[in-house]
């Protein structure tokens, strides 16, 4: 357990940091989850307009550091080779 002010301090910022990111991560993978169902609705309008709204919410967890940059452009990619395999 932390013993200094200081330590106290981080320790209360890290669980803040956790929990955000928890929240964050789930929210990623829910976005993910959409656009990949959106896709094998067979809906192509529906396919791009949920890819669009992942590849946002993709970017900004890349920006903020949640996921590195290159899962980012994986991510995009994979979700982009299911759409155009709709056409």
């Amino acid at each position: 357990m932390a013993n200094t002010a200081q330590a106290k301090k981080r320790a209360r910022q890290a669980e803040t940091h956790r929990v955000r990111n928890a929240a964050q991560r789930s929210w990623l993978r829910s976005e993910i989850k959409k656009a990949r169902e959106a896709v094998a609705g067979g809906d192509k309008a529906a396919a791009s307009t949920a890819l669009r709204e992942a590849a946002s919410v993709i970017d900004r967890m890349a920006r903020k550091g949640l996921i590195h940059k290159n899962a980012a452009a994986r991510y995009k990619s994979g979700l982009n080779v299911h759409l155009r395999a709709l056409a």
